[in-house]
């Protein structure tokens, strides 16, 4: 009988796959945001910084800024959904994923946005849900907290066209 992997392996596969994903969109770079992995689910940390700012007088984080945020939580949870299963069947190996090999994200179709208090100066925290997800477009809510998940700043809902499984 073989025995199971350990499960520092099967996290490192993980990590190194979501950290690959993650590191193939610059912007998300720009923006300093960072997702933590606990199994399947992903939560998105925005790091305060001045640069997101937008309305000094407040002060408060740009809608931009916010926008985008939710928008990388979406995009990212579905192609870490798509990633996952190849990470797990080990079709995919981590490792060996460059940037050329690495899967097409989703495009976005649309975004909708509502804005329902100010972010403050502080670190932001998202998560988004797939409410539905085929072979070609995809359905995501996704929400925005700082201190208090169930005071939320911010939420949305995306709609994404899905990269042909053979892209």
């Amino acid at each position: 009988m073989k025995r199971p992997e350990p499960v520092q392996v099967i996290k490192q596969r993980r990590d190194t796959a979501l950290g690959k994903l993650v590191a193939g969109v610059p912007y998300i770079a720009w923006l300093g945001i960072g997702f933590e992995r606990k199994g399947d689910e992903l939560t998105a940390t925005l790091p305060f910084s001045d640069k997101l700012i937008g309305n000094p007088m407040l002060p408060a984080i740009h809608g931009g800024v916010t926008a985008a945020f939710l928008e990388a939580t979406a995009t990212m949870e579905l192609a870490w959904q798509l990633l996952w299963a190849e990470v797990e069947s080990k079709r995919i190996n981590p490792d060996e994923m460059t940037p050329e090999t690495m899967p097409r994200l989703p495009k976005t179709i649309d975004f909708t946005v509502d804005y329902l208090r100010p972010g403050l100066p502080r670190d932001a925290y998202a998560r988004a849900r797939v409410v539905r997800s085929g072979r070609r477009y995809a359905s995501v809510q996704v929400e925005t907290w700082q201190d208090n998940r169930g005071k939320l700043f911010a939420a949305a809902t995306g709609h994404f066209l899905m990269p042909a499984r053979d892209e």
